[in-house]
């Protein structure tokens, strides 16, 4: 006779959450040490990797800044946008879906 634990733990399925990818968008206002301050304060990245996101924005005209669950992402591009405002520039960050 089977025991029911089994008989559950066979029927759940897990899916990995969907992924989405947050972009930074270049523009000709934002500063490049704004730019990094963001990277830094709100993607958590080292001097380093903030200095190589930020110029791929500033050449390429934009650039990932981090994959997360679509709730970590929204929050991330109101966070930068929020602190875009509040000092005084439009730096736009958008998020889409990772595939």
């Amino acid at each position: 006779m089977p025991r029911i634990e089994e008989e559950i733990e066979n029927e759940i399925e897990l899916k990995e959450p969907e992924l989405y990818r947050v972009i930074l968008h270049n523009d000709d206002y934002t500063t490049m040490e704004f730019v990094i301050d963001v990277l830094q304060t709100i993607f958590h990245k080292s001097s380093r990797e903030a200095e190589e996101i930020m110029w791929t924005v500033h050449e390429k005209g934009q650039a990932v800044c981090g994959i997360y669950t679509y709730e970590i992402a929204e929050t991330k591009v109101q966070q930068v946008k929020l602190k875009a405002r509040q000092n005084g520039f439009p730096l736009l960050a958008t998020l889409e879906a990772d595939e």
